[in-house]
């Protein structure tokens, strides 16, 4: 099967496709630790230096990260060209039937789809989002990039154009992608909420200070009721070192926890993200309706929650967590602040085939 013509509508049409992609990755399996395809034992000496050693198991733990993100990139590759090859056999079936090229076929279905004029709210708006972002020189008026907004607005409408035909033409060919995510195995300990024995289990490493992650709490949020009676959430602690706060905040959450009011904290700590030194904390929790402040201070004074803290942050580099928020939605990996979008993709067929 020859790739569609490398036309601007074209690539437009293959760059739609890389947006389908979903991320996920898989654990290495124990009998591989090491990942060079050689079966090892785990105690098996891969490197000696001046009397130490290193074992295949703690090659391992230290390499799993990278690995579980070349398993990741393999499976987008994957499915990325998967996507492609089918979408392109459908256009072509399409175009042959009304006797055209690919490309001919797709700028005629663009052409009766109408581009909008932007409004001047909608140009200054992007002007002032690609200003603040530091793509636009501080110094540059609308005026001098007026044309240039216009096209960028005309452009986003076209992806969209071509987006549209594509998922009209995935519909009317019933088109079905069954290529199995891999899977990692992680432990659902921690708080919980959503029913016991749900279909779906999503178990989030997350981090109180990291403002990915207070992008994504707006997300979980939705998808919770969305999802409700469907789909049991797990939060586990991943204070990140950058972070000089998070550390103490994923204690205090769990001091919480103990008061039964994890999840009113939770809310509370991602609404204002600024405000987590310790003193900030206990205002936090009493505010979450912790009852006994006493009691909760001296959980968080004492540290008494950091080996819970630990604990976590080891079960999350042992499935390869190396950032945050991340996401393991029945044992399929989803990295980041994703759209809601690309959590659905997960969870509805999760639910349908269970």
């Amino acid at each position: 099967m020859k790739p569609l013509p490398s036309s601007s509508l074209a690539a437009t049409l293959v760059a739609s496709l890389l947006l389908l992609a979903s991320c996920s990755k898989q654990k290495t399996p124990a009998s591989n630790a090491s990942g060079t395809g050689t079966s090892l034992a785990a105690d098996k000496v891969v490197a000696t230096y001046n009397g130490g050693k290193i074992t295949s198991g703690e090659l391992e733990l230290e390499a799993r990260p990278k690995l579980q993100e070349i398993q990741n990139q393999l499976y987008t590759a994957r499915k990325e060209v998967l996507e492609r090859m089918a979408v392109e056999r459908i256009v072509k079936a399409e175009a042959a039937k009304k006797g055209q090229t690919e490309e001919q076929y797709i700028q005629s279905r663009v052409e009766t789809i109408p581009i909008t004029p932007p409004t001047d709210a909608e140009v200054k708006e992007l002007f002032d989002r690609l200003k603040s972002g530091g793509r636009i020189p501080p110094e540059t008026t609308l005026d001098q990039v007026r044309e240039q907004i216009v096209s960028v607005i005309g452009n986003q409408q076209r992806r969209g154009s071509v987006q549209k035909i594509i998922d009209e033409l995935r519909t009317a060919a019933n088109l079905q992608i069954d290529l199995p995510p891999p899977r990692v195995e992680v432990a659902a300990n921690g708080p919980a909420r959503g029913p016991k024995d749900a279909k779906v289990t999503i178990v989030e490493f997350s981090d109180f200070q990291c403002p990915y992650c207070g992008a994504a709490f707006g997300t979980v949020e939705q998808l919770m009721q969305q999802y409700a009676g469907k789909v049991k959430l797990v939060f586990r602690q991943f204070p990140l070192p950058m972070h000089p706060q998070a550390e103490k905040a994923a204690e205090a959450s769990l001091c919480a926890a103990d008061q039964n009011k994890f999840w009113e904290f939770h809310d509370l700590l991602f609404k204002n993200q600024k405000k987590l030194e310790v003193p900030d904390l206990k205002v936090q929790a009493a505010a979450a309706g912790v009852a006994d402040g006493a009691k909760f201070a001296q959980c968080l004074d004492s540290g008494e929650k950091k080996k819970q803290v630990d604990s976590d942050l080891e079960a999350g580099q042992a499935a390869g967590v190396n950032g945050t928020p991340a996401f393991f939605i029945n044992g399929v990996f989803l990295n980041g602040a994703m759209p809601i979008e690309e959590f659905k993709k997960v969870i509805d067929p999760e639910l349908a085939s269970r």
